[in-house]
C-alpha cells in the first residue's frame, strides 16, 4: 500500500512544501492538494517547488475538473512538470465542486469530464487529441506519462471511472462503502474490456493519530460536511433509493442545512454540526496507531491501492511523524 499526503496550498505556500518535504521523508510517495482557485493559492506553481525539492514525490490535485482551466492548459502544465522532474505528476479530476461553485458555476457533467480525462492524457503524453472541433498536439513533449486518477461516488461517475481512468478516488475510508464502490469500479472496467487490476484504487480520508477521540472527532468533523456536498448532490439526482446510492451515505445528510465555502475543508467549519460522531469514526481514521492500522489493514484487503492522508488539524506534523515510524513501514 502506498500512501499520500493532502493539504490545502494556504499561504505561505512554503509552508505546504514543508509539510511535503517532511511527508516524503517519513515514506509518502504521493503528495496531493485541493485545487480551488478562488479559496486558495494556484497549486500548480506549488508543484514545482515542490518537485524541486524531493526527489521521488508524485505530485497533482485531488481534485481539479474540466471547467477551471482549458484542457490543453491543464495537459501542458503536467506535461511541463512532467518535462523538467521526470513524470512525478498525477492528475486527480472530479466534476467540481468548490473551485466551480465559489465561482457561481455549477459543476460540469460527467460527459465533459469523461471526455476531458482522454483529451488530457493524450496532450500531456504528446498525442493528437479534439479539443473543441480543434485537432491539437503538443510538439514537445517526449515520453510524458500522465495517469489520470478520478474522484466519484454515485454510480453513473463509478461507471465512468472504471471505463475511462487510471485510478479511482474515494474520498471516504469506510470499509463498507469502500467495498460497495471498488466493485462498481471494477464491474465498469471489466464491462468495458479492462483489466480491473489497471484501474489504481485510493481512498482518501482525514487521519488524526491520539487518544483524546473526542478532540479528534471535532478537528476531522469538517470531512463529513465536505463528503456531504457530493451526497446532496447524489440525492438530487437518485432520490433516496437505497438501491442506487447506499443509505448508509445518503441518511446522514438529513439535518444539512447549507454550506459556506468560506469554511470548505476546515477544522471547526460551523456548517458540519449536523455530522454525527458516528460518521466521523466511519469516514475518518481517528485513535492510536493499532486502530490506523487495523483500519488500513482491512481496506487494503478491499483493493486499495493507497491510503491518502487529509491533514486539515491541528497536528499536521504529529500525523505526518507518527504514520512515517508505526505505520507506513507496516503496510508497504
Amino acid at each position: 500500500m502506498d500512501f499520500g499526503l493532502v493539504l490545502q496550498t494556504d499561504p505561505p505556500a512554503s509552508a505546504v512544501v514543508g509539510l511535503m518535504r517532511r511527508a516524503e521523508r517519513n515514506g509518502f510517495r504521493y503528495g496531493w492538494t485541493f485545487d480551488s482557485t478562488v479559496l486558495w493559492q494556484e497549486p500548480f506553481v506549488i508543484y514545482s517547488r515542490i518537485l524541486e525539492h524531493t526527489t521521488r514525490l508524485t505530485v497533482g490535485p485531488m481534485v481539479t475538473n474540466p471547467g477551471t482551466r482549458t484542457w490543453e492548459v491543464t495537459a501542458s502544465t503536467f506535461a511541463t512538470l512532467n518535462d523538467m522532474y521526470g513524470n512525478r505528476t498525477v492528475c486527480g479530476i472530479g466534476r467540481g465542486d468548490s473551485a466551480m461553485r465559489v465561482a457561481g458555476r455549477r459543476p460540469n457533467t460527467l460527459a465533459r469530464l469523461g471526455e476531458a480525462i482522454d483529451v488530457i492524457r493524450d496532450l500531456a503524453e504528446g498525442r493528437e487529441a479534439d479539443v473543441d472541433g480543434q485537432r491539437l498536439r503538443l510538439p514537445w513533449v517526449r515520453e510524458g506519462k500522465l495517469p489520470v486518477w478520478m474522484a466519484a461516488y454515485g454510480p453513473k461517475a463509478l461507471a465512468l471511472a472504471g471505463q475511462r481512468a487510471d485510478g479511482f478516488i474515494l474520498q471516504l475510508a469506510d470499509p463498507y462503502l469502500t467495498e460497495h464502490m471498488v466493485k462498481a469500479v471494477r464491474d465498469a472496467a471489466a464491462a468495458a474490456g479492462r483489466d480491473p487490476g489497471d484501474v489504481k484504487i485510493c481512498v482518501a480520508a482525514p487521519a488524526y493519530v491520539g487518544d483524546d477521540l473526542a478532540h479528534a472527532r471535532e478537528q476531522c468533523r469538517w470531512f463529513g460536511g465536505m463528503v456531504g456536498n457530493h451526497v446532496a448532490d447524489l440525492v438530487t439526482r437518485y432520490g433516496e433509493d437505497s438501491s442506487v446510492v447506499p443509505r448508509s451515505l445518503t441518511e446522514y445528510i438529513k439535518a444539512r442545512e447549507g454550506y459556506d465555502y468560506s469554511h470548505h475543508g476546515r477544522a471547526g467549519n460551523p456548517d458540519t454540526a449536523f455530522v454525527p460522531d458516528e460518521i466521523v469514526d466511519r469516514f475518518c481514521l481517528l485513535g492510536p496507531v493499532d486502530s490506523h492500522l487495523e483500519r488500513l489493514r482491512e481496506l487494503r484487503e478491499l483493493g486499495v491501492d493507497q491510503f491518502a492522508l487529509y491533514a486539515m488539524h491541528d497536528a499536521r506534523e504529529e500525523v505526518i511523524d507518527a504514520y512515517g515510524t508505526s505505520v507506513i513501514p507496516q503496510l508497504t
